[in-house]
């Protein structure tokens, strides 16, 4: 027995074969390519990488098929979970997942979200929330704080102009159809961990057909945020996860252990940030 222990010198740490070796796009501290190495892994280790089809539309994201070496189709902008809900059901024994940003997902493809998550669709959705439109100019988006600077709210977003910010995970928790909602980071050792069980958990759900499973994983753009990526980190911290609180908010179809039913049907207050 004694012979089968490796010994830490021996380790060797590998990428995984599921990422090609091109290299990607995105900006010095942006935590999609973070993010995409951990749903790799996820579909080394499972196995299934021959099985997977992954579904990116427009955003930073746009090129994910570039990085994932697995099937890929994409998608005109926020329609992931209509064309995911295609292949799905075309090819029931696939493992089929949407990776959107909160542009995409949460305001022009709004409707697709809500309503496959509400079908209970068997598919992944895997959502980065940085609070921006990140590609395009850094444009408010619906995941924007309160007060918060953008290109089209240069002196920060006014609730009686712009409205709330959207807490669509929170809302998508409400629905039947959702299985597992969890909102995760990856911006520490230790949160990368907890976002790859997430996304693994998302992953076995789909195995065993239990509905739809929604992983919102809260990133800087530090680009975007016009900060060095340490400042970002720093600011996503203390302004981000106020507004977007990191954890489990629904576990095999049930709302999660500690969540107040209230936070996910009524607004809660929101933070003001001035950055």
């Amino acid at each position: 027995m004694a012979n089968d222990i490796v010994k830490p010198e021996n380790l060797v740490y590998t990428k995984t074969k599921v990422l090609t070796d091109n290299v990607m796009h995105y900006c010095p501290g942006c935590g999609h390519g973070t993010a995409h190495r951990i749903i790799a892994e996820v579909i080394d280790e499972m196995g299934i990488q021959d099985k997977t089809i992954g579904v990116s539309p427009v955003g930073c994201s746009v090129m994910a098929y570039n990085y994932f070496d697995v099937d890929f189709e994409e998608a005109a902008h926020g329609r992931a979970p209509a064309v995911a809900t295609a292949i799905k059901r075309l090819n029931p024994d696939s493992y089929v997942f949407t990776y959107q940003g909160d542009g995409d997902l949460a305001a022009i493809g709004t409707a697709e979200t809500i309503h496959a998550a509400n079908r209970g669709e068997n598919i992944v959705m895997v959502f980065i929330n940085n609070g921006i439109y990140g590609m395009t100019g850094g444009q408010m988006a619906p995941t924007t704080l309160v007060g918060m600077k953008s290109a089209t709210t240069p002196y920060g977003r006014r609730v009686d102009i712009n409205g709330y910010p959207l807490r669509i995970t929170e809302m998508l928790a409400t629905l039947p159809g959702t299985c597992f909602v969890t909102r995760q980071s990856v911006h520490t050792p230790a949160n990368v961990r907890k976002a790859k069980a997430a996304i693994r958990k998302a992953f076995e759900n789909q195995r065993d057909k239990k509905g739809l499973s929604f992983v919102e994983i809260v990133s800087s753009c530090n680009s975007g945020w016009k900060m060095t990526p340490v400042q970002a980190n720093k600011w996503m911290e203390e302004n981000m996860f106020p507004n977007y609180p990191l954890g489990d908010i629904k576990v095999d179809g049930k709302i999660a252990e500690g969540i107040d039913v209230n936070r996910l049907v009524v607004s809660a207050p929101l933070s003001v940030v001035n950055k």
